[in-house]
């Protein structure tokens, strides 16, 4: 459908002459018309005058509305198609320099006792223990959600300027989620996060606007999935500087689902 807006913006100025051509064609008929009209007695005359007049008047509006779509096309039409190639070959060029993560597997170490750590046992302030030390407690990171299992790969990401952390590539959503990354450039003007899928058409619309630089990785926005229908979407962050420019994108798949069922307790019987 894209090509039809891009032909009639390449036939726009031969379409004006004809709907012009037209309308000052149709503009003499109703004067002509008009004059048989005053100088005709007859009444099947009159009512044929009529007739050209209204037919007249009818072709000049239809031409006057086609001018006035084909000026829409040209203003609103083409420039956002033009914005949304121009943002999807920065897209394409994005994906061209990423590296590409092959299957993560992590290792299992040998348990304890077979030869997988050599421990010494000491004594740990505070008593004895019976395991010889005392485990020391390291940061956890930010818990993701269920991932689904190899999913598409991301595009973009390739910096901290417009990074996600939540939701994750692959990540299954049926509750509201907190959006979670990085978004950011020098002389920033705004950033946007987006959803194209089933519900969409697979055309991206609008989530959020974020109008404040998101330097560290924190928590900024709230996606809620109960207004799309189940499916797989493409979640894109987008940054922009002042000159509407843009700088840095990340998009990750997301799953939407229906919520799991929870079973309704049943109080016990017999008090």
């Amino acid at each position: 459908m894209t090509w039809f807006f891009f032909m009639l913006e390449w036939l726009a100025i031969p379409l004006y002459i004809l709907m012009g051509v037209v309308i000052v064609y149709q503009g003499w008929r109703f004067l002509q018309a008009r004059d048989e009209l005053r100088s005709t007695f007859f009444q099947l005359e009159q009512d044929l005058a009529r007739n050209r007049q209204a037919a007249a008047v009818t072709v000049i509006i239809i031409a006057l509305e086609i001018s006035i779509l084909l000026a829409g096309v040209q203003v609103q039409a083409v420039p956002y198609l033009e914005k949304e190639r121009d943002l999807d070959d920065l897209l394409a060029q994005q994906d061209i320099g990423q590296v590409s993560d092959g299957d993560f597997r992590t290792p299992t170490l040998p348990p304890i006792g077979e030869g997988g750590l050599d421990l010494e046992i000491g004594t740990p302030p505070g008593g004895v223990s019976d395991t010889g030390f005392i485990p020391t407690p390291t940061l956890t990171p930010t818990p993701v959600g269920t991932i689904i299992p190899n999913p598409p790969a991301i595009q973009g990401c390739l910096d901290d300027r417009a990074n996600l952390e939540i939701p994750a590539n692959g990540m299954i959503i049926f509750y509201p989620t907190t959006v979670r990354g990085t978004a950011f450039t020098d002389n920033f003007s705004s950033a946007k996060l987006e959803i194209s899928g089933p519900s969409t058409n697979d055309q991206y619309v609008v989530v959020d606007t974020i109008t404040n630089p998101i330097q560290q990785m924190s928590e900024f926005s709230e996606f809620l999935p109960a207004t799309y229908e189940a499916g797989r979407y493409l979640f894109r962050l987008t940054v922009f500087d002042i000159t509407n420019t843009l700088v840095a994108s990340c998009m990750v798949n997301v799953y939407i689902t229906d919520p799991p069922l929870t079973l309704t307790p049943t109080p016990n019987s017999g008090g």
